[in-house]
């Protein structure tokens, strides 16, 4: 398939640029894969959409105040932290990168000094720096990564603290990420509440989101296309609740694409059903109605633990764990409307996302949401 085939038209003044007074007052668009219909609620009636016993599995990955602007002599540049390499030593994105070279010294707010050790494609750079506690120093420092789509003067503090509030959902809990599983900044403590309240269970995992999120499409055909590497975590206790709701035919629910990524990489089939591979072509799995419904994807085991991703997922895809998706509204050409347009159809999709222009949807990370069923 070809990268223009999930382009869509999108008037700029949908893209929301601040989030919503209240997390639980986006709209949420409610697609049902098995006979196309398409509906509309908001999200906080998201838990009545849900069953007892239903699995709901979260990102509880933390987003890092990643984004600081810091100077090399008196050239202002701004870096993005995606990573600690080793004690003292981060990997980052730098913008222009054409200005920060090998053996460059940058001066950071408040003191804070590195060195240009490395260099690297597409604005990759290392950086040493003589403090080892960098992060902490970020968490004094630092801005929110939002991605470019959402304008921000530099180093406008003005924004600055609402950001770093919103741009994080309230679960979470280990940091590492560069940018926000954007599916879970609608919750709020009394939707969580109201779901377990239902008998449902509440599962979490992490993936540290990384470049990968929002890499850039710059093959002209999927097939050409090669993700970069994330990392994610599972613990044997959600590993082992996952598969006992495939077992028992229970369907799983995933917050986000980062979720998705995370549960179909850890997923290897059953002995029972030999001779299919991850990256074998099938129809997406239907669900039968919106309670107890039987899916079609094989039995899987969760490997629980430490790991990391590589997976693109795109049409063609045979899903193995997920059930239904929470999902934000992605980007023209984007790897995750790929993996959204895998999961439910491209065709429907693209008819989705064109009612939601219509219908006026706050698109990408601050904007509204979709169920799909």
């Amino acid at each position: 398939m070809l990268v223009s085939d999930f382009d869509y038209d999108l008037p700029p003044e949908l893209i929301a640029q601040h989030p919503l007074a209240r997390r639980d007052d986006s709209r949420m668009m409610v697609v049902e894969r098995k006979d196309g219909k398409i509906s509309h609620a908001q999200f906080k009636d998201f838990p009545r959409f849900l069953g007892r016993d239903d699995v709901v599995v979260l990102n509880n990955v933390k987003v890092i105040p990643a984004k600081v602007w810091g100077k090399r002599q008196s050239v202002s540049v701004e870096f993005l932290f995606i990573k600690e390499m080793t004690p003292g030593t981060w990997d980052v994105l730098c913008k222009p990168a054409r200005r920060v070279r090998f053996g460059d010294r940058i001066v950071f707010p408040g003191g804070l000094e590195a060195e240009v050790i490395g260099s690297g494609e597409e604005g990759r750079r290392t950086l040493a720096f003589a403090a080892v506690d960098v992060l902490g120093r970020l968490q004094e420092i630092g801005f929110a990564p939002l991605p470019p789509y959402i304008k921000r003067g530099k180093e406008d503090l003005k924004d600055r603290f609402e950001d770093l509030k919103r741009y994080q959902t309230v679960f979470a809990a280990k940091e590492g990420a560069i940018a926000a599983p954007t599916a879970g900044l609608h919750f709020t403590p009394a939707v969580l509440e109201e779901i377990r309240n239902r008998g449902v269970r509440l599962l979490d995992i992490t993936l540290e989101v990384g470049p990968a999120t929002f890499q850039p499409m710059r093959a002209e055909r999927l097939e050409d296309h090669r993700m970069l590497e994330e990392t994610y975590e599972i613990t044997p206790a959600a590993a082992a609740e996952i598969d006992r709701a495939k077992r028992e035919s229970r369907p799983v629910l995933a917050v986000g694409t980062t979720v998705v990524r995370t549960l179909e990489s850890a997923a290897k089939l059953s002995p029972a059903h030999p001779g299919t591979s991850p990256g074998s072509k099938s129809s997406p799995p239907f669900l039968k109605g919106r309670e107890g419904e039987l899916s079609k994807n094989p039995p899987s085991t969760i490997q629980p633990g430490r790991g990391a991703t590589f997976l693109f997922i795109h049409p063609g895809f045979e899903f193995k764990v997920v059930d239904r998706l929470l999902t934000n509204f992605h980007l023209p050409k984007s790897t995750l409307l790929m993996l959204v347009s895998a999961f439910a159809g491209r065709d429907l999709i693209l008819r989705a996302y064109r009612e939601a222009v219509c219908a006026k949807y706050r698109f990408f990370s601050y904007g509204d949401c979709m169920l799909i069923l």
